[in-house]
């Protein structure tokens, strides 16, 4: 029984990178659909950039919320490992393109970067500072079952944020966030519908 809920998992987990990847490899540079002005497509170009640095952002600050929770419930590493290596794929897909946001450096799903205690209020300043959707990257809770379901709210929160987002994106980043918000929801109900170990 429990092997088919790992199954489930890595099933999960899977079809959100899959999904993820198969937008951005879907993506091309075709142009406007239109004749448009260079300045509204300027305008444009800078929304769109605006918004990928927020939703970037708000994928980083959930990676970051991943670290600190790492970093007091080491014991949770393989459980979360995998669902922390997505979230990093997400940050990196969803920037800007030359940027770099993530706050951490890449992680595998067998050995995640797990930050220092001190790193976590500079990532959360930092997060705010980009107009990061909120999702607390405080105090961890001792109890690692409450740090899960804390954890787990934050995905739902980050994963609500890129489905908002994606209503004044173009086309194109909307089905890159719609992907990812999937796949936030796939991980919230994975973290909360199996049991913390011991």
């Amino acid at each position: 029984m429990r092997r088919t809920g790992t199954t489930r998992r890595h099933a999960l987990i899977a079809t959100g990178a899959v999904a993820a990847a198969g937008v951005l490899g879907a993506c091309t540079a075709d142009g406007p659909a239109g004749p448009a002005s260079a300045a509204a497509t300027e305008r444009a170009a800078r929304a769109e950039a605006a918004l990928r640095r927020r939703s970037a952002a708000a994928s980083a600050t959930l990676l970051a919320r991943y670290d600190d929770v790492l970093t007091v419930h080491p014991g949770l590493t393989a459980r979360l490992a995998p669902l922390r290596a997505a979230v990093a794929a997400h940050v990196t897909a969803l920037a800007p393109p030359g940027a770099s946001p993530a706050p951490s450096g890449p992680a595998t799903p067998t050995a995640p970067a797990v930050p220092t205690a001190p790193e976590a209020p500079a990532r959360a300043a930092a997060g705010a500072a980009a107009g990061t959707p909120a999702v607390p990257v405080g105090t961890v809770p001792a109890d690692a079952g409450v740090a899960v379901a804390e954890l787990a709210a934050a995905v739902r929160r980050t994963a609500d944020a890129h489905a908002a987002a994606l209503l004044t994106a173009p086309p194109e980043y909307a089905r890159l966030l719609a992907s990812v918000a999937a796949a936030g929801a796939a991980h919230a109900y994975l973290l909360t519908s199996e049991g913390t170990p011991s």
